[in-house]
C-alpha cells in the first residue's frame, strides 16, 4: 500500500466498517450496522481511511462527553483492515482524534485488551497511561482491558 487518506466518515462506509468489525473482533461482539448509525447520529466524530481507490481501509470514532469546558473525550473505536495494518493506517487515525480532542483541550480516554501489545505500544507512544484495569471488559471473550488516559492538551502542549 502506497498511501492513503483520511476524511470524515459517511454512513455509505457502515456497511464496510461492520463488514471490518466481523474481521477483526470476531469473539468479541463486533459492532452492527445500527451501532455506527448511531454513533454517526449521536454527532461523534467518526472518521475513515481511504485508500488510493477511494475504498475505505480503517476508521476511527471519539465522543466529546460533558460542557466546555470541562469536556472529556473518549476513543470508542479504531480498527484498521488486516490487509493495511502496518502501514501507518492507525497511527493516522489516532493523530487525527487526538487533533479533535486537542481542539477542545479534552484528556482523552480509551480502552484496550490487555493483550493487543501493538495498540498498547501505539497508545503508550501518543502519552496515553494506564490508569485502571476493566475485568472481563469484553464479551463474549471475557478478555480484560486496561482503561488509558492521555492529559489534555492545548497546541500540542498538556494543559
Amino acid at each position: 500500500m502506497t498511501g492513503f487518506t483520511i476524511a470524515p466518515l459517511g454512513r455509505a462506509d457502515v456497511p464496510r466498517c461492520a463488514e471490518l468489525e466481523r474481521i477483526l473482533f470476531p469473539d468479541d461482539d463486533p459492532w452492527r450496522e445500527n451501532a455506527f448509525h448511531a454513533e454517526l447520529d449521536m454527532g461523534h466524530h467518526y472518521i475513515g481511511a481511504y485508500d488510493e481507490q477511494g475504498s475505505l481501509i480503517g476508521y476511527a470514532g471519539l465522543a466529546l462527553l460533558g460542557r466546555p469546558p470541562d469536556l472529556e473525550a473518549s476513543v470508542h473505536t479504531i480498527a484498521v483492515d488486516p490487509a493495511a495494518q502496518g502501514a501507518g493506517v492507525g497511527t493516522a487515525l489516532l493523530r487525527a482524534l487526538l487533533d479533535r480532542a486537542d481542539e477542545v483541550a479534552a484528556p482523552t480516554f480509551l480502552e484496550v485488551r490487555t493483550d493487543n501489545e501493538r495498540a498498547i505500544a501505539l497508545y503508550r507512544a501518543h502519552d496515553f497511561e494506564p490508569i485502571g484495569l476493566r475485568r472481563r471488559y469484553y464479551q463474549p471473550s471475557g478478555a480484560d482491558a486496561y482503561t488509558m488516559a492521555r492529559a489534555a492538551r492545548v497546541s500540542g502542549r498538556t494543559a
